[in-house]
């Protein structure tokens, strides 16, 4: 892969920052944006092409950049599944395998994953094997789960947790059968 298509994927990676922090900054963060969706919809879409043509970036910055890509293409459940198997760096693996596992509806392995529960509080998604998790999550070069809800507790911000958590998760929930999850 030569370094104009590696800088592609690092630009396509950098404008899906770019439009998630102005969403966020506007507030029009709510749900699944569709300004975002189209952004993840069209990288995602250009980096199948680049993968199928040329095999997954090796060096670690475009190689992070794709991973961020393939994580963020939440509306193409076939496009991550397939990306899974060429994603290999260890953090990356196990944060992609839980953002799959969740929306599939099954319980994640790391507790990466988060979102505001009923009581309006932010924490894990659903963990396969509770017990386990530090572990699995030590042997991934990640801390204790306790400091991770702790710590991204600690980055929210400005972000508030939903007016209607328990709608927000039939939403969710609605939207993962739509586009083909569950």
């Amino acid at each position: 892969m030569d370094e104009s298509l590696r800088a592609e994927i690092r630009a396509m990676d950098e404008e899906d920052q770019r439009v998630r922090a102005e969403l966020l900054a506007t507030g029009a963060f709510r749900g699944y944006n569709r300004r975002m969706e189209a952004v993840h919809l069209q990288n995602s879409g250009r980096l199948e092409q680049i993968v199928e043509a040329y095999g997954w970036p090796a060096d670690w910055e475009t190689h992070e950049a794709a991973f961020r890509i393939v994580q963020h293409s939440i509306s193409r459940p076939d496009f991550m599944r397939r990306m899974q198997r060429l994603v290999t760096e260890p953090l990356a693996a196990a944060m992609l395998d839980d953002r799959i596992r969740s929306f599939e509806g099954r319980g994640q392995r790391f507790g990466t994953q988060f979102d505001w529960d009923e009581k309006g509080e932010l924490n894990p998604l659903a963990l396969d094997d509770p017990e386990g998790v530090d572990e699995r999550r030590a042997q991934v070069g990640l801390p204790p789960l306790a400091v991770a809800v702790e710590a991204m507790r600690a980055s929210l911000g400005e972000e508030r947790p939903p007016d209607d958590p328990a709608g927000r998760r039939r939403e969710a929930d609605e939207w993962a059968r739509s586009v083909g999850w569950r």
